[in-house]
């Protein structure tokens, strides 16, 4: 079982490195891909993990881009954690992650709600590698008696639309992707269903998208056939994965629950060892 898209305590996830990869070996997983968001500080000790386990790692990271006021996720796999202009480029990302959370929780004092900014950023205040994001937010209005659960603080405050939401802002898909390149990986386009822009997929593999992710948690038997298709006439690769995060915001998913099959985890990893930046 391959499991490509998992988020630890390194950004948004609930679970440790450690604790992630014993739930994903319970679960009968063998391949295991740590993807968090804007940070590789949880892949250090998911690799120690999954090397006393036996489990297959994938280094893998989850940037945010931004097109058209969208955000566009871009998974990167096979990349070199140690790479140095991955590590200044993925510091100003955070730093921005930290600026947005701060002007949401703003936004919700506007309406009565009162959090402690530097409570809640605390783990990103601590650890500069750690990656802050909106779920915190929802996990502290929870806290404090505001929401019931972090899916109603997302529908009520802190989704796109609502009172609590600031825009991102992130470098273009094409940036992105070259970043990826530069650190030695491939770039696969997350959740394509969830982004809604099916047009956009053949510019970005004209930039330099290497992969669809075709398999996901949120994606049908339908959306999965039509980006197998997809990715098969624009000469893509295939990723999947479950998107765990062990937040119920994120939909009742385990590691595991989604899983690529091997022969597309074969051409992936092909493709990214006879990429020319993989040569180099």
């Amino acid at each position: 079982m391959i499991d490509l898209h998992t988020h630890t305590t390194a950004s948004d996830g609930r679970r440790s490195p450690a604790s992630l990869v014993e739930a994903a070996a319970a679960a009968g997983v063998t391949v295991l891909g740590v993807t968090d968001h804007d940070t590789v500080a949880g892949c250090a000790a998911a690799q120690a993990a999954c090397d006393a386990s036996g489990l297959t790692f994938v280094t893998g990271i989850e940037l945010t881009s931004v097109r058209e006021a969208t955000d566009v996720h871009v998974l990167g796999y096979f990349i070199d954690a140690d790479s140095p202009a991955l590590a200044s480029f993925l510091a100003e990302q955070r730093g921005r992650r930290i600026e947005r959370v701060r002007e949401m929780i703003l936004r919700l004092g506007t309406h009565g709600i009162a959090l402690d900014a530097d409570a809640v950023l605390k783990p990103g205040i601590d650890d500069p590698t750690v990656s802050a994001g909106r779920p915190w937010i929802a996990r502290a209005l929870v806290e404090r008696g505001y929401c019931e659960t972090t899916s109603e603080a997302f529908g009520r405050w802190l989704a796109r639309g609502r009172p609590a939401f600031v825009p991102r802002l992130a470098a273009a898909p094409d940036e992105v992707f070259a970043r990826i390149h530069a650190a030695g990986g491939l770039a696969s386009l997350a959740h394509p269903v969830l982004l809604g822009r099916d047009q956009w997929i053949p510019e970005f593999a004209e930039a330099g998208l290497d992969a669809l992710e075709a398999y996901h948690s949120k994606q049908n038997g339908e959306d999965t056939r039509r980006y197998l298709a997809l990715a098969d006439r624009l000469g893509l690769a295939v990723s999947g994965g479950s998107d765990y995060h062990g937040d119920e915001s994120h939909g009742a998913v385990s590691p595991g629950s989604v899983a690529l099959p091997r022969e597309a985890f074969d051409a992936l990893r092909e493709a990214a060892r006879t990429r020319p930046s993989a040569r180099r």
